[in-house]
């Protein structure tokens, strides 16, 4: 897959809040299994440790945009994940006055484009064993091979790991 697959921005939610990740990889719109699989937040409800994620996804109001044609890559962090940070942060950042601050922490975790983990791992190798690119947020992220799984740094240096891969939605 070419570099500028992965340049381009989107959704993504993990480095920066460290703990365990997901890869949402969507099928594309013309796909016939696409019709009977979820969207982006739907997947995240249904696994019963993106509850934060979701209430913070609805709070910052982008459930539409990430229920529309992407396609999107969200690394997304585990309740475990949000429950590691400082006490009363999420709670401050659900809050409406805090939307547009929230907003930019999820975007920082969204990468436009499908991003298979085959590609992304491809992507690493040819690239000396790291592979940085941009999120929604025009941040940047890099992925680096580790311990037989792909790990995702965030640029203040936080890392997490990629627990579950190529996850299909709509």
């Amino acid at each position: 897959m070419p570099s500028s697959k992965f340049k381009t921005a989107a959704l993504a939610i993990a480095a920066a809040f460290g703990g365990t990740a997901m890869v949402a990889a969507p099928a594309t719109t013309h796909d016939h299994k696409a019709k009977s699989q979820p969207n982006i937040v739907e997947a995240a409800q249904s696994t019963g440790v993106h509850n934060t994620l979701v209430a913070a996804v609805v709070a910052a109001d982008l459930a539409d945009t990430l229920g529309s044609p992407g396609p999107f890559t969200v690394f997304a962090p585990t309740d475990d994940a949000f429950a590691a940070l400082p006490k009363g942060t999420v709670d401050t950042l659900l809050r409406e006055e805090n939307r547009g601050q929230l907003t930019d922490i999820l975007t920082y975790h969204v990468v436009a484009g499908r991003v298979p983990a085959a590609a992304l791992t491809q992507a690493i190798r040819r690239s000396d064993g790291h592979y940085t690119f941009e999120t929604v947020a025009g941040e940047t992220l890099t992925a680096r091979l580790r311990n037989g799984g792909i790990e995702i740094t965030d640029g203040a240096g936080r890392t997490t790991m990629v627990t579950t891969a190529d996850v299909k939605t709509t």
